[in-house]
């Protein structure tokens, strides 16, 4: 098992699809070391547990300025920083 954990940081989102996140991430982190394939096995989870379209940041260091639905983002760290809306 993989000592990275997803830590959530922000969310609007459910408490299920929140726990669903860190699962998700640290399910992520287990199998991949590059960024963008962890935040292409995020993003294609939640498209298909919560229907498309979701969208999935993964890094150390970027900006972003995001639109989202509402009840519909989460921000993660604790490895790196994953924003998924």
């Amino acid at each position: 098992m993989s000592d990275r954990k997803a830590v959530i940081k922000n969310a609007d989102m459910s408490e299920e699809m929140q726990q669903d996140a860190v699962e998700c991430a640290t399910q992520a982190l287990e199998k991949y070391n590059i960024e963008k394939d962890i935040a292409a096995y995020i993003k294609k989870e939640f498209d298909k547990k919560y229907n498309p379209t979701w969208h999935c940041i993964v890094g150390r260091n970027f900006g972003s300025y995001v639109t989202h639905e509402t009840n519909d983002i989460i921000w993660l760290s604790g490895f790196t920083c994953c924003g998924l809306f």
